[in-house]
Order: structure tokens, then C-alpha cells, then sequence
């Protein structure tokens, strides 16, 4: 059951529900486009287990991977695909995020500060709120080999952002499955 903070003064911002132990009781999924996208759905079950609300956001070229229609079947799953959605107006409440898959593109935009699209915004968002981000990169190995990846986990890394690197499960790099990926997410990984 949600608790409120004290009502903020006038023309402060709005009070955020949080959950007893302190943590929002909503979760944001951010979905960019990796092969791997269409785990999706492995992600928002496990994110629901652990929360009462979990938004799902997809970058542009996430939506040519997996369809928004398939998206939303998924029981539990609140699917934004506008900035102008009731769910994250005025703002997206604070709350942590898991951005699986996070491409080369995403990781390397994010870690130069460019949110110009809506899981890019959200996700610098919650780095600004102070929330826990997560990233599961989902890259191959000539990708995870260029040296913009490294700076970009050091800088992410200097911000407090989780990064699961991709692992070779004998297919060459994916990301990393997804107990490794909630494990991470949980701050045990």
C-alpha cells in the first residue's frame, strides 16, 4: 500500500507515492532495438514480481523488433508510447529502471546525455532522480569491442548505473539471460 510524502508547498512538485520500504511502487522497462528484444516479456514478469506497476517504453527502433500490439498483451504491462501519456504525466514518477536490451546506440546516447526519444528522456530522468538504473547491453562482439563502450560503462558507471555486460553462451555475445540481468537490477549482481 502506497504512502504519501508531506504535501509540497505551493508551485513545488507534486509528492511521490512510495511503497513502506521506501521504494516507488513503479518500474519502467525500457526496450531499445537489439535482436534480443523480444524478451521482453521475460523482463515485465520479472519486474512485476517486484512491483505494482511496470511501464514499458521502446525506443524507435525497438518498435521495428517487436509491435507495440504484442506489447501490450502482456498481462501487467503498461505499455507509453507518447510523451503526452496519462501514465507519466506531469512526469514519470521516480522509480527504478531496467533498459533490456540497451543497444550500442542507447548506451553510447545516454552516456553522453542525448535523450531524444522517450526511453532515452525517462532513463536520464531516473539517472537525475537519483534512482537505480540498470542497463543489459545487448551487443556483439565487434560492438562490445569499440572503444566508445568502454567510456560509456565508465561514465555511466561514475553515475551509478548498473551495466550487464553481453555474455557468450556459445552463440557469440547476447545479453546476458535474464536471471544475471535481475540479479544486477536487484543490486546483488
Amino acid at each position: 500500500m502506497p504512502l504519501f510524502v508531506n504535501a509540497p508547498a505551493p508551485g513545488a512538485l507534486a509528492p511521490v507515492a512510495t511503497t513502506i520500504a521506501g521504494m516507488s511502487d513503479t518500474a519502467y522497462l525500457m526496450i531499445s532495438g537489439a535482436v534480443t528484444a523480444y524478451r521482453a516479456a521475460e523482463f515485465v514478469a520479472a519486474l512485476g514480481e517486484r512491483f505494482a506497476r511496470v511501464i514499458t517504453v521502446q525506443t524507435p527502433n525497438a518498435m521495428r523488433l517487436i509491435s507495440p500490439h504484442d506489447l501490450r498483451r502482456i498481462p501487467n504491462n503498461h505499455l507509453v508510447e507518447s510523451y503526452f501519456d496519462a501514465r507519466i504525466l506531469p512526469r514519470p514518477t521516480p522509480g527504478p529502471v531496467l533498459f533490456a536490451p540497451c543497444n550500442f546506440n542507447s548506451l553510447n546516447k545516454l552516456a553522453h546525455g542525448i535523450a531524444d526519444n522517450l526511453a532515452l528522456s525517462i532513463t536520464a530522468e531516473m539517472i537525475g532522480f537519483g534512482q537505480p538504473v540498470t542497463l543489459a547491453l545487448s551487443l556483439n562482439e565487434p560492438l562490445f569491442a569499440h572503444p566508445a563502450v568502454r567510456q560509456s560503462i565508465a561514465t555511466l558507471g561514475s553515475w551509478e548505473v548498473r551495466v550487464v555486460e553481453p555474455q557468450d553462451l556459445g552463440e557469440g555475445l547476447m545479453m546476458a539471460p535474464t536471471e544475471a540481468v535481475m540479479r544486477a537490477f536487484d543490486g546483488l549482481g
